[in-house]
């Protein structure tokens, strides 16, 4: 699938720089390509949906972490298969200020399992919705950014 299908809205993360009221970081994903490849990706061995236990976030750089111009690629997997169900570029400062976001949330709310929400839609039309509490960010040369990341405590990677 074509990254440019992707159009990637991050919301509820300007609260942390401006002291605002605590909001659920979300990130919206719409999709606007073939609407039988996105729903073949998401779904699993049973026919059915991915549900959030079965998807992985993660962002590898294509830059140095703390160059403002670097970007990178936003993926969501399968976490069973293995296999990409999307990919998308972004910003790499948006996306590091959005998992800032999460886990600010999670340390004002003590809500560890859900510290951000996913929403995928197919040409504006709801598809699938994910409360997630692991974002992984991976350097250039594919080594994880612990510090970067957002991972829950006690998770061993």
């Amino acid at each position: 699938m074509r990254r440019d299908y992707f159009t990637l809205d991050a919301r509820n993360v300007d609260w942390v720089e401006e002291d605002g009221e605590v909001s659920k970081p979300t990130v919206h994903i719409d999709f606007e390509g073939p609407a039988s490849t996105l729903r073949e990706r998401l779904t699993g061995t049973e026919d059915d949906l991915l549900d959030a236990g079965e998807t992985d976030v993660a962002f590898r750089l294509q830059g140095a972490v703390d160059d403002p111009e670097t970007t990178g690629v936003v993926s969501v997997t399968n976490r069973i298969t293995g296999d990409f169900v999307l990919e998308l570029n972004q910003d790499a400062e948006d996306v590091l200020r959005f998992i800032a976001a999460a886990r600010e949330y999670g340390k004002e709310t003590g809500d560890m399992d859900g510290r951000y929400h996913v929403e995928i839609t197919l040409d504006g039309e709801d598809l699938v919705e994910y409360d997630k509490s692991t974002f992984l960010v991976y350097n250039d040369e594919g080594n994880l950014l612990r510090k970067h990341s957002l991972i829950p405590s006690g998770v061993e990677l």
